[in-house]
Parts: structure tokens; C-alpha cells; sequence
């Protein structure tokens, strides 16, 4: 069940490894451990940026907006690309609606203002008269590949489920996930490094299109409301605060869209992959499917879909003994942090029987816990109560590319994931 770095890893120095190369990005916890041990807070040589991976210096930071801010523009993100993402911007602004602040980069107070309005929407009372959709739409997928005896897992099940979830939410056809998912893409992308030039300017005119979809659906649920997240986030009365703008509106489905299918991708793909690896871990599952919700965490902490989220240092402020100067971005390293052998016991085992699973911060805390938190577990824990039932003897079908995730400073997406069954 371990994955301690071997000899050779361990004679490399931290400047060696960065998360801009595919292989460290692919598996970065051997860095992560280094990281925890030697150099708790590390400034990126490639980016100048603070990476923060040991469990109690995130959660102090996280409950500290005053000295870490969450709004960061998008162009300070991509600071070493500005003129890319000013033009990113502008084509946004002259054709749809350019980027505002609301919830994920705001503090409170002003974050109040959109977070009650999101926990309104996103309740438990909704995901639990979504479970029955989730739980047929499940064995609908896996009705469409099971008696092939095999599939490519991330393209044929990991991305398709999460995306057809939330489209019924948001006003898109689920036959239509492809265009979803390409959308959320174009989101996501422009302001990570690894994004190439020529792409930033191509994702914004999809952002664009996706806006004046959106833009279509808003105005259809003003008018005939429906039991969906859109209908809720058009008419909820907002009491003393003014109704949302459009442009307000636009941002929250950016947020909405990328964290509703992309994390989620995410976690069941690696879900597969780590029972793959541990078939110890799976036999253990199927002998006592009453671990099975314990595995969603596990898997959540074992293999974090979101690497880490950015803060900005408001002034020079100290973390761990490290000095860092007022204006400096900062990674909260969730995946890092999720493996501290100070707050998990082994934490670079996989156990599904692990008793703190559930410490992980794979969905932040506070103020910016993920609202849409108990519907990827709903959708992991569907999943692998079909895949346990129905298939048996799996595999993969053969071996992983070399460069076996996509390229992101902050996901943690695989490409592929080709496996093998019987049915039980």
C-alpha cells in the first residue's frame, strides 16, 4: 500500500523536481514528502510562487483571509503571461460578460453575499432527490460498455457521469456532455502555465459561447422556473441585496460547471486506478461493502483532485518560520497536506479502513468549503457500489502512457485508464 520515494529519488535535490515536468506532476507526492520534511515552505524556482504542504499551516492559513486573500484576478494568476490573459479578458468583455469577483475569490464579509445564496442551492435535500438520477444514470453508462469486457474508463465513464449530472442542472442536455466538458476546459486552462499560447485566446471565445448559453437558460428560468440549480440561482430571494447581475451570474456558472464535473472526473478515476494498484484495498471492499464510504474519503485524501488553490499575502507575513513578502501568491497544497504524517498515520498508505479519512481537506474548509461536496461523494459512492456488483476480475488492459495525467499546476487529471472484466 506505500509509495515512499526509492533511494534514487531521495539523493535528488528539491530544485530537481518541479511540477511543470509531466513525470512529477503524474506522481508529485515523493515531492510533497520531501517538501514536508525539508522545506515545509518552498518558493518555486519556475514561478516564484509559495508552495504550503503541511496540514496545520494550511488550516491556520485558511482561517486567517485577513493576511491571505482569496481575490486573486485571473491575470495575477497568470502573471507571467499577462498581456495573454489581457487579451484573454478583453475578448470576454467585447463579446460576453468579462470576469467579476464572487465566490471563490472573495472573503468574507463580501463572500457571504454569494455563498448563501449557493447554500441554498447546493442541500442535501436536493443531492438526496438526486441520488435515484445518479444511481440509474450509473448503470446506464456501464449498461453502454460491460458486455465489451472492457473500457477506457476516464473517457467511457469518469468524464461522461459528472458532466451528465451537472448538465441536467444547468440547463445543457446531457447528450450534450462533450460541448460541457469542453467548456469547462476552456475555464480552467488559460491561466495555468502549462497552457499553450495559442490556446488562451481559443478558450476564451468558448468561454464566450458557453456565456450567451447560459445567458439563454437565465432568462428561460426566470421566466418558467424548474427543480434545477439555475432555476434557484435566478429566483432566490435575496433579501436586502440586489439581485445578481448577469455578470455575477456568468462567474458563479464558471465556478459551478468546472467544480461540479472536473474534481469529480478526478476522484473516480483515481478511485479505479488505487484499487487497481491495491487489489488488497479491493478484495477488503468486497468482502464489507460498509468501507465503502470510508474509501470515498480515503480516496479523496490519498489522491486530492484539486493539487492546491492560490492566496495572496496581503502584507510580509511569516508561516513556518519563513519569511514571505506582502504580494506574494501562495499554494495552500491540499494534496500535500492530505498525506502529513502529522495528521495521518502513514500517509502515504492507501486504507480503505483508515479511521481519519474523513480529516482530509480535499474540499478546503471554512468559509470555502466545496458546496458541491456531497454530490461528487454521492456520485464516487454510486459509482463504485454498480462497478463492485456488476464487474469482477478487473484490470487494466494495458500499460499507461508515460505521461499518464494531464498537464496542470492545479488538477490532477488522468489522461487515460484502460481496464478489463468479467461480469459477475
Amino acid at each position: 500500500m506505500s509509495t515512499q520515494p526509492d533511494e534514487q529519488e531521495a539523493e535528488k535535490r528539491l530544485e530537481d523536481y518541479s511540477l511543470l515536468d509531466p513525470q512529477v506532476h503524474a506522481c508529485p507526492y515523493e515531492f510533497f514528502q520531501r517538501l514536508r520534511n525539508e522545506c515545509p515552505v518552498y518558493r518555486m524556482p519556475e514561478t516564484g510562487t509559495y508552495m504550503i504542504t503541511r496540514y496545520e499551516d494550511i488550516r491556520a492559513i485558511k482561517r486567517n483571509p485577513a493576511d491571505f486573500t482569496s481575490n486573486i484576478t485571473v491575470q495575477e494568476r497568470g502573471k507571467d503571461r499577462i498581456e495573454l490573459m489581457k487579451e484573454h479578458d478583453a475578448i470576454l468583455a467585447k463579446y460576453g460578460w468579462d470576469n467579476v469577483q464572487t465566490l471563490q475569490r472573495t472573503d468574507p464579509p463580501q463572500h457571504n453575499r454569494w455563498r448563501q445564496l449557493i447554500d441554498r442551492t447546493f442541500t442535501a435535500s436536493r443531492v438526496r432527490e438526486l441520488k435515484p438520477h445518479i444511481d440509474a444514470m450509473v448503470h446506464e453508462l456501464i449498461d453502454e460498455w460491460i458486455d465489451d469486457g472492457e473500457c477506457e474508463f476516464v473517457s467511457q465513464y469518469a468524464i461522461p457521469l459528472p458532466c451528465k449530472v451537472i448538465a441536467g442542472q444547468l440547463g445543457v442536455g446531457d447528450t450534450d456532455f462533450w460541448k460541457l466538458k469542453a467548456w469547462s476546459d476552456a475555464m480552467l486552462e488559460p491561466a495555468s502555465p502549462t497552457c499553450p499560447p495559442e490556446k488562451v485566446t481559443e478558450h476564451a471565445h468558448s468561454v464566450v459561447e458557453s456565456q450567451h448559453h447560459f445567458y439563454k437558460v437565465f432568462e428561460d428560468r426566470r421566466k418558467q422556473p424548474q427543480n434545477d440549480i439555475m432555476s434557484a440561482l435566478v429566483n432566490t430571494d435575496m433579501g436586502d441585496e440586489p439581485p445578481l447581475t448577469m455578470h455575477e451570474l456568468q462567474n458563479l456558472m464558471n465556478q459551478l460547471l468546472t467544480g461540479g464535473n472536473e474534481t469529480t472526473t478526478s476522484a473516480i478515476s483515481h478511485a479505479m486506478w488505487n484499487l487497481l494498484k491495491f487489489p488488497d484495498q479491493m478484495a477488503r471492499l468486497r468482502e464489507d461493502q460498509s468501507w465503502l464510504k470510508n474509501f470515498v474519503e480515503e480516496t479523496l485524501r490519498f489522491e486530492t483532485p484539486v493539487l492546491g488553490l492560490a492566496r495572496k499575502t496581503t502584507r510580509d507575513v511569516e508561516v513556518s518560520g519563513t519569511p514571505i513578502p506582502e504580494g506574494s501568491m501562495v499554494v495552500l497544497t491540499y494534496a500535500a497536506a492530505n498525506r502529513d504524517e502529522d495528521k495521518f498515520d502513514d500517509g502515504e498508505d492507501f486504507d480503505v479502513t483508515r479511521k481519519n479519512a474523513g480529516a482530509h481537506i480535499a474540499f478546503g474548509m471554512g468559509a470555502h468549503f466545496c458546496p458541491g461536496a456531497m454530490l461528487a461523494r454521492q456520485e464516487i459512492l454510486s459509482t463504485f457500489e454498480a462497478l463492485l456488483d456488476r464487474l469482477d476480475k478487473i484490470e487494466i488492459a494495458r500499460p499507461l502512457p508515460d505521461e499518464t495525467h494531464q498537464r496542470s499546476v492545479f488538477l490532477h487529471q488522468m489522461k487515460e485508464l484502460p481496464i478489463k472484466f468479467t461480469t459477475r
